[in-house]
This record gives C-alpha cells, sequence and structure tokens, in this order.
C-alpha cells in the first residue's frame, strides 16, 4: 500500500499556496502517487457553504477539511491543502488529528509578506479591503498567526513556483513520502 500524507500549506492571500500545490500534484501524479488537491475555495463551496469568516467559523472550516485530509491521506492519498488556516489553534487541532491516527502530516508556511500578496492580489481582495468594500482580510484587518515551527518555511517571493514545488517534493522525498 502506499503511504499517503496530508501536506498543509498555510499562508496569507494569494501567498502562492494553491499554485504551488498544483505544480506539486502534478510531479506527483507523474510519478504514479495518489494526489488529492483540497482547496481551501471549493471545500468552502461544497462542504463548508454557509459558514462565514469568523474565528469559529473558520475553526470550524480547518477542521472540517483537516478531517477530510486525513481520511484521504491514510487510505493512501497524499492531500495537498492550500488554506490559510489563519488561527494556529485551529493548525494544531488537524496536527493532532494526524498524530493521533498515525497519519503523516507536514506544514509548509508560504511565508509571502502582505506587501507582495497585495501585489499579486489574485482574487482582487485586497484592492476590495483598500477600496473599503471588505473587511476581515486575513493579515490586514484580521489576524493571521505565522506557524512557530513549520516542517518547511517557503519565501515564494524568491523562488519561481517550480522551486518552491521542488522544495515541498524534497521534504516529502526525505521524510520517505514520495
Amino acid at each position: 500500500m502506499t503511504t499517503g500524507a496530508t501536506v498543509w500549506l498555510t499562508g496569507l492571500p494569494s501567498a502562492g499556496k494553491t499554485t504551488i500545490a498544483y505544480e506539486l500534484a502534478g510531479r506527483l501524479r507523474a510519478e504514479g502517487h495518489r494526489v488529492e488537491v483540497l482547496d481551501g475555495d471549493e471545500i468552502r463551496e461544497f462542504i463548508s457553504a454557509g459558514l462565514g469568516f469568523s474565528r469559529e467559523d473558520r475553526h470550524t472550516n480547518v477542521q472540517r477539511i483537516g478531517f477530510l485530509a486525513e481520511l484521504l491521506a491514510r487510505n493512501g492519498v497524499t492531500a495537498l491543502v492550500p488554506v490559510i488556516a489563519p488561527y494556529a489553534d485551529s493548525r494544531d487541532g488537524v496536527r493532532k488529528r494526524h498524530e493521533e491516527n498515525g497519519t503523516p502530516y507536514l506544514e509548509v508556511h508560504v511565508a509571502t509578506p502582505v506587501d507582495v500578496c497585495s501585489v499579486r492580489d489574485v482574487k482582487g481582495l485586497y484592492a476590495k479591503q483598500a477600496a473599503g468594500e471588505l473587511t476581515g482580510l486575513t493579515g490586514v484587518d484580521d489576524p493571521y498567526e505565522e506557524p512557530e515551527r513549520p516542517d518547511l518555511r517557503i519565501e515564494s517571493q524568491h523562488q519561481t513556483v517550480q522551486e518552491s514545488a521542488a522544495s515541498v517534493y524534497a521534504l516529502l522525498s526525505e521524510r520517505g513520502l514520495a
């Protein structure tokens, strides 16, 4: 049986989490690995519909995604999870679930500075926040608690997407998961 794992990519909006996850997914699939990308936007639409962006709702959303990721990982799938997950206690809960089930879990902090993210502004969130059309933007007017000891920290502004994905791949390989 193939060993599964969860790779949680946390970081600010427009940090590059999803882009890195899909780049890595392509490489892993090309090698024959079973891979799923649990995109935060898709999860919110289909599994966490109705949740808002309060601290409690964000925590609930992260726990739901963590449950799904662990379920996939313990069944031999590499679950790539590009989700902001702004609160340390929520991420710690997901890690604990994995540890309790003996399921490999890696936390990757895509540590792109807010000024770089706001220039990228993939979804136009920073522009809406600056125009006063949006409040509660993680890292701007809502907290983002950076991981203190991630398994890997990526500064995506200093490397290509391929280099970022390669560094996550190297970590998976080092841990015997790729």
